[in-house]
């Protein structure tokens, strides 16, 4: 391996491990850190859900970044890194199945999530708002879940790779 792509490998890892960490670190800076002070802080239910949409749609963000850094770095490997450093398909796998949960968030249940809890906040009192937080509820479980479950496959991303070069620098694989 040339200088150069020896360079480009460290790039690649170094910013892969990084937009990793966002997407790991991220959420769980949000679940355990973010979410609680939010529902201790503020006043009413309203200001503390507008405000977790907003960071939700931060964070989305975050990951749309990371989703763009882990492919290309993931390409680069794919085609110039040296075996052990290559992509494995356990690795790939794991990062398709993080993009495909991350997107139906993003694109779909989160925007549906957030217009449901822009009609319940629209109501002042009664049965209907009621119904329309109910509403939202019950579409932002399964939400919570795949965000649960996004990271947990990140958490095995990280660590699939961690195992797979200690491996094949062994020269077990």
């Amino acid at each position: 391996m040339g200088r150069t792509a020896g360079w480009m490998l460290v790039i690649s890892l170094m910013s892969e491990w990084v937009a990793l960490g966002i997407w790991i670190g991220g959420l769980v800076v949000l679940i355990a850190a973010v979410l609680p002070a939010v529902f201790n802080t503020f006043g009413g239910q309203d200001a503390g859900g507008l405000f977790l949409t907003k960071a939700f749609e931060g964070y989305n963000r975050l990951v749309l970044g990371a989703i763009v850094v882990l492919a290309a770095g993931m390409g680069w490997r794919a085609w110039n890194a040296p075996l052990q450093y290559a992509v494995g398909r356990g690795e790939a796998l794991l990062f398709a199945a993080m993009v495909l949960i991350a997107g139906v968030i993003i694109f779909y249940l989160h925007p549906l999530a957030a217009a449901r809890q822009a009609e319940a906040f629209a109501l002042k009192a009664g049965e209907g708002r009621k119904e329309a937080f109910e509403a939202f509820f019950k579409l932002h479980m399964p939400v919570r879940s795949l965000y649960l479950i996004n990271l947990g496959l990140g958490l095995f991303l990280a660590g699939a790779r961690v195992r797979t070069w200690i491996r094949r620098s062994e020269g077990v694989v």
